[in-house]
């Protein structure tokens, strides 16, 4: 889902959405790659948190509202945010990311580029005159500016002070700043804008990613309590599962996993940078979960980690580009070095 854009044009995509993590795809394109395949397209934690036992209601009941109250609650303590009011839980950014053109007017939207493709088609989708921007002073005008921060798949940051001063100019015409984090729960807390979020700013954060857990289809928005509120309005009733509040409530509270896993995933990208450098990859960004490399050669060595069950993310706009999300146990690391010295 990260095929990215360079293009500052105006209600037309530069180039087709495209979804680079199908796995089913490549598998169909390489049948005789050995199994299982080391699927490192994504930028998910390949250490999950540990399922913590869940009451049997949540699985056999619909989630009451102050269950769901809880879990923004706890949402709210790991953010830094001071008032539960302004969180909003969903069912996973990428709907919140569905969702915010029918919550938000304005005709005129830009996106801090090149990044995560699906900003700029929701917004297309919903009949906006979408621009995608490389400089964030050219945000500055628009109804509707959003930033991915750290950015997806070059992990480019814009520090808080920045965002803040966009998002002031932005609110001074009536604008508003959209802010994806879906990747920054990897980051110094400092990172995050969310802990004192300007006025006309919303935020997105992603829990599927950071904890490992994709498939739990959950994500929060953050905003003005009356936003939080329309959000909520928006998604209607038993938006967010029972099993997924029960295991979100836990995870979001578990403060010493996470800053374990910060250090785990650190001590991981450093060790996939050594590999990488050794086949002769350069380094152009990322985050702890992922890591964007060029190769003169790109598209061949692609299709060799392929023919040797290794799936990573390609760009079909630059065919330079490759994104290594992190092995995980440690004979895909083995795996993987094995593929890369062959290619």
């Amino acid at each position: 889902m990260d095929g990215p854009e360079r293009t500052a044009t105006a209600g037309q995509a530069a180039s087709p959405v495209y979804h680079g993590g199908d796995l089913a795809q490549v598998r169909a394109e390489h049948p005789e790659a050995p199994t299982p395949w080391i699927d490192l397209s994504t930028g998910i934690n390949p250490w999950p948190y540990p399922l913590p036992p869940l009451d049997p209601d949540d699985w056999t009941r619909l989630p009451e509202p102050a269950r769901v109250a809880t879990l923004e609650a706890a949402a709210a303590r790991a953010y830094g945010v001071g008032d539960a009011a302004r969180v909003a839980a969903t069912p996973g950014t990428q709907a919140a990311i569905q969702m915010l053109p029918r919550v938000l007017p304005g005709a005129r939207v830009a996106i801090l580029g090149f990044t995560y493709q699906e900003h700029a088609r929701t917004w297309r989708d919903a009949g906006r005159s979408v621009m995608v921007v490389d400089d964030p002073i050219d945000l500055v005008g628009a109804d509707v500016a959003v930033v991915v921060n750290p950015n997806n798949p070059d992990g480019r940051r814009l520090s808080p002070a920045a965002l803040a001063a966009i998002a002031d100019a932005l609110a001074s015409s009536g604008g508003t700043l959209i802010v994806d984090e879906a990747f920054v729960d990897v980051e110094d807390p400092a990172a995050s804008i969310a802990a004192d979020l300007p006025p006309s700013t919303i935020v997105l954060r992603s829990f599927g990613k950071t904890w490992g857990l994709a498939g739990l289809r959950l994500g929060f928005v953050l905003g003005a309590p009356h936003f939080a509120a329309e959000i909520r309005r928006a998604f209607g009733p038993w938006a967010v599962s029972g099993p997924a509040i029960g295991i979100g409530q836990a995870a979001l509270d578990d403060a010493e996993w996470l800053a374990e896993t910060r250090r785990r995933l650190a001590a991981a990208a450093e060790r996939l940078d050594g590999l990488l450098a050794d086949a002769g990859f350069t380094p152009v960004g990322g985050t702890a979960l992922f890591r964007l490399v060029s190769h003169p050669q790109a598209s061949a060595v692609r299709h060799r980690l392929a023919a040797a069950g290794v799936h990573v993310r390609r760009f079909p706009h630059d065919p330079t580009l490759l994104r290594f999300g992190l092995p995980g146990p440690e004979d895909h690391w083995r795996r993987l070095a094995a593929a890369l010295a062959e290619s």
